[in-house]
């Protein structure tokens, strides 16, 4: 019991935030111009000058198992075959629907939130674990879903699409940054002190401004329609996909940072990507909106929750 408050401790600042971009933009009436613009900030300066910064200096991280890939996609992968189903036999859902339904169930807000928290929580040395879920994450989950949407339609996959996805997931600032700071940290040459403060100053805003933000972003969705749908989203979301990450880290014996770091990750709200993916192949538009707030509302007391619980089953947790 102490652990968990400890945590909720640790991560009510970081909802809280999360909370005044939301009422700025919901009761403080600010113009959405403002939110495009904080979010662009965020995506394309912030947050890359943090990640490379800190993946600058990945030759003085402590190493990161990889192992921690399968045990988070593994499981990811695992948890959208039984949401796809479950959309299937109890939603009647159709195959585009089913599969925008369960990337929600697996698509966690890790750059929004994950970061901000596994840094205040796990502390820097987190970084390399995060990174490496980040790049894999968006290249994978969004490859696995345009595959699922594709066969399910067309009982085909485009090349062509494929490509185009890749081609996407790797110019993201968020990806380029995180491969270029590993690639000048294997160099072994270190940054100029100038740059170096630099960076480090645009770094010191990432974690605020990335959670007021996805406040801001938050108070554009509505959460009425398709409730029941939005509900076992967050279901999936936020108790299926963690718990089932933790089992494989539990028998894979991941160290304690990586077992910490990808069951916070897996205990994450829906990311915001989800509803993209929702637009683009036009279903559950109005299910996945509402996901996204409920499952960030509950996520400030399921997310250290889970946590502790983990530090109290798994070994490698603690």
């Amino acid at each position: 019991m102490a652990a968990l408050w400890q945590l909720l401790a640790l991560t009510a600042p970081l909802f809280l935030l999360v909370l005044v971009g939301y009422a700025l933009m919901r009761w403080g009436k600010w113009d959405p111009a403002i939110a495009d613009a904080l979010t662009r900030f965020v995506f394309g300066v912030a947050v890359p000058a943090l990640l490379f910064r800190l993946m600058s200096d990945f030759g003085h991280l402590p190493p990161v198992d990889a192992r921690l890939l399968l045990a988070y996609f593994g499981g990811s992968l695992a948890v959208f075959a039984l949401a796809r189903l479950f959309a299937h036999r109890v939603f009647r859902m159709d195959g585009a629907a089913q599969s925008v339904f369960a990337l929600g169930g697996i698509f966690s807000n890790n750059l929004l939130l994950g970061l901000p928290l596994a840094r205040t929580l796990l502390g820097d040395a987190s970084i390399p674990v995060v990174s490496l879920v980040l790049v894999f994450n968006s290249f994978l989950l969004w490859m696995l879903v345009t595959v699922s949407v594709e066969w399910a339609r067309h009982r085909s996959a485009s090349i062509a699409g494929l490509a185009r996805t890749a081609k996407g997931v790797l110019g993201n600032p968020i990806v380029a940054s995180i491969l270029a700071g590993t690639a000048f940290g294997f160099a072994g040459l270190p940054l100029p002190a100038m740059i170096d403060r630099t960076l480090e100053l645009i770094g010191q805003a990432a974690v605020p401004l990335s959670l007021i933000a996805l406040g801001m972003g938050l108070a554009q969705y509505g959460i009425r329609e398709g409730a029941r749908t939005s509900v076992a989203i967050c279901l999936f979301k936020l108790i299926v996909h963690p718990a089932v990450v933790a089992a494989l880290a539990w028998a894979l014996a991941l160290p304690p940072l990586e077992t910490a770091a990808i069951v916070l990750l897996a205990a994450l709200p829906v990311g915001a990507n989800v509803y993209l993916m929702a637009r683009q192949f036009d279903t559950l538009r109005g299910p996945i909106a509402g996901s996204l707030v409920l499952s960030t509302a509950v996520a400030a007391a399921t997310t250290p929750a889970l946590l502790a619980l983990a530090a109290q089953l798994l070994p490698g947790a603690r």
